[in-house]
């Protein structure tokens, strides 16, 4: 058995790890909470670096047996992350690693020899929460107050290749195209509902990077004897 706390930007990831990600994972021995990132009544969005930096380090701090991840947007993150200047000139199939990797580098140095670096899996979502929505355009589109955009949103995952694939240039990115196509998209509403009913099945299929951070949660279980 592993426990584990995700290090979140917003209340839909919270409700997306607690509702999606955790039941999934309970399966196999590892049992997901989450947690927003920032202070006390903080609505969403990331932070700069330090504080952060702050965060993770007290969440690691503060139960010494328990490991940590995060779900943090590849859109719009400040540029002073570690590795952000390096993932900027990679594909973006590579760009989210990279940062990944350059946080858990930088954790790891800051509390020393010490800690055992499998309690830490960073984890950045390529390039937001709502890419995960285009696992499954049939659900995506009748949760959308706009059933008509099936055939849109097929047309910008045939474009962009998979889901993880949809950029993050602030007119394109997956929250802007859902807002084009349905003014009334909610995230808080409707990006819940639809991630509940598209299920981590079909995106771990659609969604190679969210794929392989979960398959990292899962092997914390067998690392940790369970």
């Amino acid at each position: 058995m592993s426990r584990v706390l995700a290090l979140v930007e917003g209340r839909t990831e919270q409700t997306f790890v607690r509702e999606v990600l955790a039941p999934g994972l309970s399966s196999k021995g590892v049992f997901l909470s989450a947690t927003m990132i920032g202070k006390s009544g903080h609505k969403g969005g990331v932070r700069v670096w330090a504080s952060a930096r702050r965060d993770i380090m007290a969440a690691l701090k503060q139960d010494l047996r328990r490991c940590c991840t995060t779900m943090l947007d590849y859109y719009a993150l400040p540029g002073d992350w570690p590795g952000s200047s390096e993932a900027r000139e990679k594909p973006f199939d590579q760009a989210a690693s990279v940062i990944e990797r350059a946080i858990h580098g930088d954790i790891c140095r800051e509390l020393g020899d010490s800690f055992d670096p499998r309690r830490l899996i960073p984890y950045i979502q390529m390039h937001e929460f709502e890419a995960l929505l285009f696992s499954d355009t049939d659900i995506l589109s009748g949760v959308l107050p706009c059933p008509e955009a099936k055939s849109a949103l097929d047309q910008i995952v045939a474009e962009c290749k998979e889901p993880e694939g949809i950029d993050d240039n602030p007119k394109t990115a997956p929250s802007k195209r859902l807002l084009d196509l349905a003014a009334g998209y909610q995230k808080v509403l409707h990006g819940a509902i639809a991630a509940q009913r598209i299920g981590l099945a079909r995106m771990r299929t659609a969604c190679p990077h969210f794929r392989d951070w979960v398959e990292r949660l899962e092997a914390l279980a067998a690392a940790h004897g369970a």
